[in-house]
């Protein structure tokens, strides 16, 4: 109690001026140098940033912009069918377990296990080093289209991990109608235009849904006029 009535009087004093402050000196931390160090790199981070702001402002720099590319498979995969890629992607989605839609390298020795062609460590890491255009170790949607573009066009060696999955995967990367053709070039040559064939497949999708789409309304028209009869 002595202690605090001492504190309570030093501060009425204070505040009358009838007694000056004393200054403390805190003694520096450890960590003193070290925090000084973060604050100097703070300030000269946002002194970095506030310099970047001024030139966008007067008109001396660019805004960075991130890549905003849309992919397209049957615009850019051409050369299959709309029912080959909806195979190659029922096969990637079967395979994505992650659903972060890439397959990486676990997700693809599964597939290959799968498969009947189990690879290595280094095999797996092979297979997607031949088609992993940006570097990050897994397989995208459009990186798995290469290994059936590769392989379609004969680029692929036959005893690779990727040729073994081409293979494997049931999916037939020959153009439609030609499938004894010698090779994909050959196929290329007796088969309808790319253009054609997309279209005419658009329309036999369109006409599947119109004749389900009836057939619904067959089926509740027959529907209500059996529940009429017993009304």
């Amino acid at each position: 109690m002595d202690e605090l009535h001492v504190k309570l009087n030093r501060r009425l004093q204070i505040e009358d001026g009838t007694e000056e402050p004393v200054a403390v000196d805190v003694p520096e931390t450890q960590n003193g140098s070290e925090e000084k160090a973060n604050t100097a790199n703070a300030d000269s981070e946002l002194g970095q940033k506030l310099n970047r702001r001024t030139q966008l402002n007067e008109g001396q720099g660019e805004p960075c912009q991130r890549s905003m590319k849309v992919f397209n498979p049957y615009t850019e995969f051409k050369e299959f069918s709309r029912q080959q890629i909806k195979d190659m992607e029922k096969m990637f989605k079967t395979y994505d377990t992650g659903r972060d839609n890439f397959i990486d390298l676990m997700e693809l020795k599964l597939m290959m296990e799968k498969l009947g062609a189990a690879q290595t460590h280094l095999g797996l890491k092979n297979m997607i080093k031949e088609v992993d255009e940006d570097l990050d170790d897994k397989l995208s949607f459009r990186e798995f289209l290469m290994i059936f573009r590769k392989a379609a066009a004969g680029e692929l060696a036959e005893d690779s991990g990727l040729s073994a999955l081409a293979r494997l995967s049931e999916i037939d990367v020959s153009t439609e109608g030609v499938k004894g053709a010698k090779n994909f070039f050959e196929a290329k040559v007796q088969a309808i235009s790319v253009s054609t064939r997309f279209e005419e497949e658009i329309r036999q999708e369109q006409e599947a849904k119109k004749k389900q789409a009836e057939e619904q309304k067959q089926r509740r028209a027959a529907f209500k006029e059996l529940q009429s009869a017993f009304k």
